[in-house]
């Protein structure tokens, strides 16, 4: 019996912590990620940048977008995938919006910005062009450009830029973009003095604060991304503010940027060059200026002689096939890497490129996410089969180790012997069912990933009301699901528990949380049942818990994993018949038809 009792307060410790760090997720983090927040608001602690690097301008005092874009004066950009403008001044790429996605769902939404000018606030743009020691009227951010050629950035249609320091010095830019999201920028200095310069390449991603609600993602990375000294090199948003971004990484090639969960900004110098890369943080009042940069190795310019450096710039949506092409076509490293494919990268990546395969053929990515999980639900389903038979045949002797343990309650030596006598005589293995478990677990973690980061979820519609695979349930039960016209966000004291965002309140609880949560309770009282009454109760309200805990994530992760349990459900009603075991549908069934009690 002790040996019992210990096991049950295990369990019971297990649980209360799954039901301690689920607060700790959903309340106690946010409120200190706030908290976090409102203390660097008030920093004023500056940084001084790296010699070999410009300085990091702090900018004027917080201007609208509008009032930014007409400030300097710029070339048009417009492409099949982006649209905005170029900045004369500093020769920026720092206004870009992606045509080919919206903001929200609606059609009247604008399209996603991506970039926006310095002055903004959350000011995102990328900055090219040379750093030297002691050489005076090199170009920086102030510096306007003269338009030499080109009225349009647009595919086919390049625009050159110059400008002449009037110290022996002339600086001319060609700048040209595809029909996706790749710019490609070559700079030319001609040395015209009588003396030579040395000069260094350099690239800088700047992010000017990070909007509220970014680098909250526990799934998918949010912040410095890139590939360098043959690494995949991350930082999370949370941890660059916080500790002033990492060491300098000197790589052979390699990129390097800034990400959200599906779009990205990021500088590609010359792959066959050393560079040094680094993220970098400068505090400023009430503002963190997070800097994804590099340097070039440095250029010996002879009097009347001339050098180039070409850097691509990549601005846009991470679609993993058009990272891929870019990847083979300019001969970049990883550059599919800036998709936080996780820990279990080698089924994640896999799984993905099934998934895609599925919803090219079927068009609707909701139906590629149903037979995606039975194709898995195939793949594994012997495994998922000796799991089931183990299980089933633990319910089936239950009855039978319940008399054991009340008529050896007092001897649990004595009880122990007859509990693996009875193991044997029904050829019952009570860890047969663990083994398969822990092989599926990594495949289904695999794919909770693939749902989270496959950016061809976002805004993909399912049928009837959901219109956005990405996004959480918009039904809740305390409307009835819409039947009744009132919104559950407006009432008081409670209502922001109540409410619809992203993520949701607490409590709001959509029709799919509720189908998830009945299906996860009829997979969980098929299962044997624990032997202690404690455990029992214990595991009747995890799927409670978890429909609270599930119900904050988007619907297409909910239509997955409920459909997934009615698969379950289905193989375990089929072996729980063969063995003639009771299980819940069958007494559903007989209760509903009056017929009392099934019998298996």
């Amino acid at each position: 019996m002790q040996d019992e009792n210990n096991r049950n307060t295990i369990i019971f410790v297990v649980c209360a912590f799954l039901i301690l760090m689920a607060y700790q997720f959903l309340v106690i983090e946010p409120a200190n990620q706030k908290k976090a927040a409102e203390a660097k608001a008030k920093a004023a602690v500056a940084q001084t940048a790296p010699a070999s690097r410009p300085a990091v301008p702090l900018g004027p005092q917080v201007v609208t977008r509008d009032q930014a874009v007409a400030a300097a004066p710029r070339v048009p950009i417009a492409t099949p995938a982006l649209k905005g403008s170029l900045s004369l001044q500093g020769a920026r790429i720092d206004d870009i919006y992606l045509v080919q996605y919206r903001e929200k769902l609606p059609k009247t939404s604008p399209p996603v910005e991506l970039l926006r000018p310095e002055g903004t606030q959350y000011a995102w743009f990328a900055s090219t062009g040379w750093a030297g020691a002691n050489i005076p009227g090199l170009p920086g951010d102030q510096t306007v450009w003269t338009l030499a050629s080109g009225s349009v950035l647009a595919p086919g249609k390049p625009v050159t830029l110059t400008y002449a320091n009037g110290q022996g010095l002339t600086f001319t830019r060609l700048i040209t973009v595809d029909d996706k999201y790749m710019f490609t920028v070559t700079d030319t200095v001609a040395n015209t003095g009588g003396a030579p310069v040395t000069l260094a390449p350099f690239g800088s991603i700047q992010r000017r604060g990070v909007p509220e609600g970014l680098g909250r993602n526990s799934v998918v990375l949010e912040g410095g991304m890139g590939w360098l000294d043959g690494k995949r090199r991350p930082i999370k948003y949370a941890k660059w503010q916080k500790d002033g971004g990492g060491p300098a990484y000197d790589s052979h090639g390699g990129w390097i940027g800034i990400t959200d969960h599906y779009w990205l900004a990021a500088l590609i110098p010359a792959q066959n060059e050393q560079i040094r890369g680094q993220y970098r943080l400068t505090r400023a009042p009430g503002l963190n200026i997070l800097d994804a940069n590099y340097v070039g190795p440095a250029r010996t310019i002879a009097a009347g002689a001339q050098v180039s450096n070409t850097v691509h710039v990549f601005a846009g949506a991470k679609q993993v096939q058009v990272l891929k092409d870019y990847q083979a076509s300019l001969g970049v490293q990883n550059l599919d890497e800036a998709v936080d494919w996780g820990m279990l990268w080698f089924l994640t990546r896999p799984v993905y490129q099934f998934l895609s395969f599925i919803f090219q053929h079927v068009g609707n990515f909701g139906v590629a996410i149903l037979v995606l999980t039975v194709v898995v639900r195939l793949v594994l389903f012997p495994l998922a089969n000796k799991q089931y038979e183990s299980m089933t045949k633990m319910k089936k002797v239950q009855p039978a180790m319940e008399e054991l343990r009340k008529k050896f309650k007092d001897d649990p030596q004595k009880q122990q012997q007859e509990l693996l006598a009875l193991y044997q005589r029904e050829k019952v293995n009570p860890l047969a069912g663990c083994l398969p478990l822990f092989l599926t677990i990594p495949v289904f973690f695999a794919l909770f990933k693939v749902l989270q980061i496959s950016i061809e979820m976002r805004h993909a519609p399912f049928y009837g009301f959901i219109k956005d695979l990405s996004a959480p349930d918009p039904t809740t039960i305390f409307n009835l699901f819409g039947l009744i016209p009132w919104d559950p966000g407006t009432a008081p004291l409670i209502g922001s528990l109540l409410a619809y965002g992203t993520p949701p309140g607490f409590l709001h609880i959509g029709i799919m949380a509720i189908l998830y949560g009945a299906t996860t309770w009829l997979t969980t009282a098929m299962s044997p049942p624990a032997p202690d009454p404690t455990q029992q109760r214990i595991f009747q309200l995890m799927p409670i818990l978890f429909t609270f805990i599930m119900a904050q994530f988007p619907i297409g992760l909910l239509l997955y994993y409920t459909w997934s349990n009615i698969l379950t459900a289905i193989q375990q009603y089929v072996i729980m018949r063969r063995f003639k075991v009771d299980n819940p549908i069958d007494q559903l069934i007989a209760r509903l038809t009056g017929q009392g009690k099934a019998v298996g």
